[in-house]
């Protein structure tokens, strides 16, 4: 599009409407500024025209600059002024300059409407200064200008946190002038901003950049303990990342330098960040979901099946919890247990979890009752052949699964798809159970299924690509970030996790204590250690699995051993109130010395030598262990690209995103030097350290994952 297309001019009388037309997002991207400024131009240069608003085409403002564009200063390692300029444009402005905002304000976008002179908003708007989950801060003034508007607190916890504002609370905070209850769209917009306009032309125009007085805190709490209090909490909530603390010290910046030195203090920070791991970490995650969605052999048109009903087997937590993604997504949805006390009991939890919701205020109880009556409890699979999507959520154990798909098979619409929620077993061993292979897969959601947003979608050697793709569309309807895996024990997520958790229980039979090896991870970034995540999720249920698939083990090769006699003890985790931790009435771990000794004992009986262990070996052991498996299941084809194994471990299993994800972070850390580790445990632990051919390859070549490329 050129500059005129992606900017169009027009007047109503005396008042100039610049409209910001570059689909999807409007984004600032080149071109959009260049236009931008001939049209103020224009405007100015028109004896007719007493004001100007600026609005956006379709159903947003501007969402913020191109990311591509951060990008390519990347790659470049050049950094030109930004959008500085254009925005120092607007706010000389000799006509007052109306911002007229709905959808959403972010970024960049909130940048360019806090140097217009007013902001309007539609009521469902929202503004924001996401930066911060690019590893990066606001670079066009916005740690200079937000505070001007709306308080220095308010300032820095939107910009070290990211989170959007709703247009209400914007305006409450002095971002927005006035709040246009009546409009609903554009076209509305439009009409309130023009008159909002014709009432501000002919008054002195009001720069943001000279608004000093909310620059001071207020009496109550001085701009010192207002910081303060904004580094402790992106400190507690981002932890490890350094560009929310960069964000609080240009908000910083503002309460102590003129506007134009605290600019060039933002550009300094602005700079640094992105050209930090952090930034270029949280860069490769974005692009990375939007590259998952991207599958080889499944074309862009494949015919999708509509979807707008389903079923679940399985009224437990991830039955329950999927049950409730589908009613979120306005999708009418069967939920069917096989007796009453488990299907009441599933029924009070979905219902505790929305009355938490509506707690919270994150719905109204009118929005969290139309979500409930979407869900219909059942005892029988009577309904279900009206279902486009059934999705199996029953005990892993493969005999019970193959029953429920066979009566699936006998009870659901010939083009219906059958799912299911297996974490382990085998998609074709299910789909063998049918006589419409074609139709089967997996779609392995991730507890709490409503909160999580993963989804594993399970390729089965049968499997359709209109199965395919229908799944992976549903996945993104139902605000799930969907990635297509193999057919493999444990797919990819916890094939992998297997030699993470194993590394962590040798650790504690080889002599570090349990507290060590979850701080060490915690302390990596990791949302919890593996022994804590062991026992929130159930030490019973990996005890289960492992039995179910003890005859896949190799004789001779090092199990754990200390995880199976917790179990056998009846220490299952939190849900018995002991498992490698004790809990008290409210969940809360403490440490168990009993366990501690326990461990040592089971040690000792099998001749397992003690010996201290530093962070730096238990952060490696378990880490390296989730790489060298990735690369095997990266070279098996069981994941289509290093950057689908790193937005499953970003997405599904806690990895802290400013590390990239685990093939992102081995291939910071440097191949060469991942391999000459796993060749060291290898030889220090045997045979489960085996390198990775890929690894070996990849390392010798001195690439890395992100190298690697499918012939």
């Amino acid at each position: 599009m050129t500059e005129t297309e992606m900017v169009r001019y027009a007047k109503q009388r005396d008042v100039a409407v610049i409209t910001i037309d570059n689909s999807p997002v409007n984004a600032l991207g080149p071109g959009v500024a260049e236009g931008l400024a001939a049209a103020l131009s224009r405007a100015e240069d028109d004896a007719e025209v007493r004001a100007i608003v600026v609005i956006g085409a379709g159903k947003t403002f501007v969402a913020g600059a191109d990311i591509k564009e951060f990008a390519k200063m990347r790659a470049s390692r050049e950094c030109g002024p930004g959008h500085t300029a254009l925005l120092l444009r607007v706010e000389d402005c000799a006509k007052p300059v109306v911002m007229a905002i709905h959808g959403t304000a972010f970024g960049g976008g909130l940048e360019l409407a806090m140097a217009g002179h007013y902001r309007i908003a539609t009521p469902d708007a929202q503004v924001g200064q996401p930066e911060v989950k690019l590893g990066i801060i606001p670079g066009a003034g916005g740690t200079q200008r937000l505070p001007r508007l709306a308080g220095v607190a308010k300032a820095a916890e939107m910009c070290s946190l990211g989170e959007p504002v709703k247009a209400r609370d914007a305006f409450d905070a002095g971002i927005i002038d006035k709040l246009i209850e009546a409009a609903s769209d554009e076209t509305q917009l439009r009409a309130a901003a023009v008159a909002f306009a014709r009432e501000a032309a002919g008054k002195p125009v009001r720069k943001t950049r000279e608004l000093d007085q909310r620059l001071a805190g207020d009496p109550n709490n001085d701009t010192t303990k207002i910081l303060a209090a904004a580094r402790d909490a992106a400190r507690k909530k981002l932890r490890g990342r350094h560009a929310p603390l960069a964000a609080i010290d240009a908000v910083e910046a503002a309460t102590k330098l003129p506007f134009e030195q605290g600019c060039a203090r933002e550009r300094e920070l602005f700079i640094e960040c992105l050209f930090s791991a952090e930034s270029n970490a949280l860069i490769h995650a974005f692009f990375g979901e939007r590259e998952v969605a991207k599958i080889p052999d499944v074309p862009k048109d494949t015919p999708l099946r509509p979807i707008r009903s389903a079923a679940v087997v399985g009224a437990g937590t991830m039955g329950g919890g999927i049950a409730m993604v589908f009613a979120n997504a306005g999708i009418p949805v069967l939920l069917k247990e096989s007796d009453q006390t488990a299907l009441d009991r599933g029924v009070t939890t979905i219902r505790s979890n929305y009355a938490n919701s509506v707690q919270r205020g994150r719905f109204t109880q009118q929005h969290a009752d139309g979500r409930v009556a979407l869900i219909t409890p059942t005892l029988t699979y009577e309904g279900f052949s009206g279902a486009d999507i059934v999705i199996e959520a029953a005990f892993e154990s493969m005999a019970l699964k193959k029953e429920i798909f066979r009566e699936l098979g006998r009870v659901c619409k010939p083009d219906a798809i059958l799912a299911s929620n297996t974490s382990t077993l085998s998609i074709d061993e299910i789909a063998s159970a049918t006589t419409r292979p074609d139709a089967v897969i997996g779609t392995h959601f991730f507890s709490p299924a409503n909160v999580m947003r993963l989804v594993e979608v399970v390729r089965g050697a049968a499997t359709s690509k209109q199965t395919i793709a229908t799944s992976m569309q549903l996945s993104k309807r139902l605000g799930k970030v969907g990635v297509l895996v193999g057919n493999c024990r444990g797919f990819v997520g916890n094939r992998m996790f297997h030699p993470y958790r194993r590394e962590a229980q040798f650790l504690v039979e080889e002599g570090a204590s349990i507290e060590t090896i979850d701080r060490a991870l915690y302390d990596f970034g990791m949302a919890m250690g593996p022994l804590s995540v062991a026992d929130l999720a159930g030490l019973d249920i990996g005890w289960r699995i492992r039995k179910e698939h003890r005859h896949l083990e190799k004789p001779g090769v090092r199990q754990p051993l200390a995880e199976d006699k917790l179990c056998e003890m009846g220490r299952f985790g939190q849900k018995t109130r002991a498992g490698w931790y004790r809990y008290d009435d409210q969940r809360r771990q403490v440490a168990d010395p009993e366990v501690a000794e326990l461990v040592r004992t089971w040690s000792r009986e099998k001749g397992i030598e003690q010996r201290e262990i530093s962070s730096q070996e238990i952060v490696e052991r378990c880490i390296y262990a989730l790489v060298n498996e990735g690369a095997r299941i990266l070279e098996e084809r069981f994941a289509l690209r290093a950057v689908d194994i790193d937005i499953i471990y970003l997405n599904g299993y806690g990895f802290p995103a400013h590390r990239g994800g685990p093939m992102w972070y081995a291939d910071s850390v440097g191949l060469k030097n991942v391999y000459e580790r796993v060749r060291h445990f290898e030889q220090a632990h045997g045979e489960t350290w085996r390198p990775a051919p890929l690894l070996q390859q990849l390392a010798e070549q001195g690439k890395g994952f992100a190298d690697f490329h499918r012939p």
